[in-house]
């Protein structure tokens, strides 16, 4: 559940500002304005709640690819084939925000037929945080579920080069006064743009996140970003074995499931050698099938009561946090006050902003201390 700390030296731009720069900047790719408002939205999504490899930061990442023709940013996803509770769509080598919007909405609408369905997408691209498509069912009353495999980062347990992706897994549910339980995690030790961050920083990385080339612990990102990712866990004494299974489980439920690329097959992070062909699943379902919503709301909206009032250890930095706990507050915040990028993250933007004639949002120097 760590969130990034804010960057010393970085600016504070506003988010609706962002949003609406980011939708241009995407429309200028040839997205159609509801594909590039669902591009801006997960973006700025992952900005807001502090999960700066997401976010804007890609947006050059994006251009790149589009610009190159290896994905076609007017593409829109085509159901291909299923039943009501599982469903093939093929992103037609779009934008994979747009294709996970679209897929999980059809999940929550069969779901509600049905009580769960799942949405299984082929041919696909980078679709930002997980947990956006998550949240999304949770906030239509549903308990979400959201996977992708990525470009291969992470060295299996006693391998040395990489064979998959970072995989996250996405689980949002409406938590009621709490709003929403939300886990958003990779299922390796650390997100690969986490390295990209700490490189933009200037930050030494602690031993178990990554290896290098020839196998030995990274402590700089250089070393990180030559080598591989650990799985989950670290290393074999420390039960990195489990991440590197939980990374294969999403790989066979998305590439292996829906017919993508898969493992080490996949092309490289944002190469303009061949489009991605990522596979997603996204899964609803509806506790209102089997038992009245309020009620699941209650009762894990009593989980979360029982699990932050348990007695601490001693030293504890603050009382027990319930998962998307601090990105929802950060969010909040940077709601009310804007959000705040780096200074290399704020030069590329402003790059685009000069290339493409759009003029970038007013910014202010960030202030406070790391949060």
């Amino acid at each position: 559940m760590p969130v990034y700390d804010d960057p010393v030296g970085g600016s504070r731009v506003d988010a609706g500002a962002l949003l609406r720069w980011t939708t241009e900047l995407v429309e200028r790719l040839g997205a159609p304005l509801d594909i590039a408002n669902d591009v801006a939205e997960v973006l700025v999504a992952s900005d807001l709640r502090g999960i700066a490899s997401h976010g804007t930061a890609r947006l050059p990442q994006y251009v790149m690819l589009a610009e190159a023709r290896v994905m076609n940013p007017a593409a829109r996803p085509v159901l291909e084939r299923g039943k009501p509770a599982l469903s093939l769509f093929d992103a037609q080598n779009g934008f994979g925000h747009h294709a996970g919007r679209v897929a999980v909405d059809y999940a929550i609408d069969r779901a509600a037929e049905s009580g769960a369905a799942v949405s299984v997408v082929r041919n696909s691209n980078h679709y930002g945080i997980a947990g956006w498509y998550a949240m999304r069912a949770a906030a239509n009353g549903m308990i979400g579920v959201s996977l992708t495999n990525t470009s291969p980062l992470v060295a299996p347990t006693r391998a040395r080069v990489s064979m998959l992706g970072t995989n996250p897994i996405a689980v949002a549910a409406p938590a009621g006064k709490y709003e929403m339980l939300v886990l958003d995690m990779a299922t390796s030790t650390i997100p690969r743009g986490r390295i990209e961050v700490a490189a933009r920083r200037g930050e030494r990385l602690p031993v178990g996140w990554a290896i290098a080339p020839d196998g030995s612990p990274a402590t700089t990102p250089e070393q990180a970003l030559a080598g591989s990712l650990q799985p989950l866990g670290g290393e074999e004494s420390t039960a990195g074995y489990k991440g590197y299974g939980l990374a294969l489980i999403v790989e066979l439920l998305t590439g292996v499931l829906g017919g993508a690329a898969f493992g080490p097959n996949i092309i490289g992070l944002f190469s303009t050698a061949g489009k991605s062909d990522l596979g997603q699943f996204y899964m609803a379902i509806d506790p209102g099938a089997i038992d009245d919503r309020a009620a699941f709301v209650a009762r894990l909206e009593r989980l979360i009561d029982q699990i932050i009032h348990a007695p601490l250890i001693p030293d504890a930095p603050g009382p027990v946090l319930y998962p998307g706990q601090p990105e929802s507050e950060r969010a909040s915040r940077q709601h009310r006050q804007g959000i705040v990028i780096d200074r290399e993250h704020h030069v590329s933007l402003l790059s685009l902003a000069q290339r493409f004639g759009i003029p970038f949002p007013e910014t202010q120097v960030a202030t406070t201390t790391p949060s």
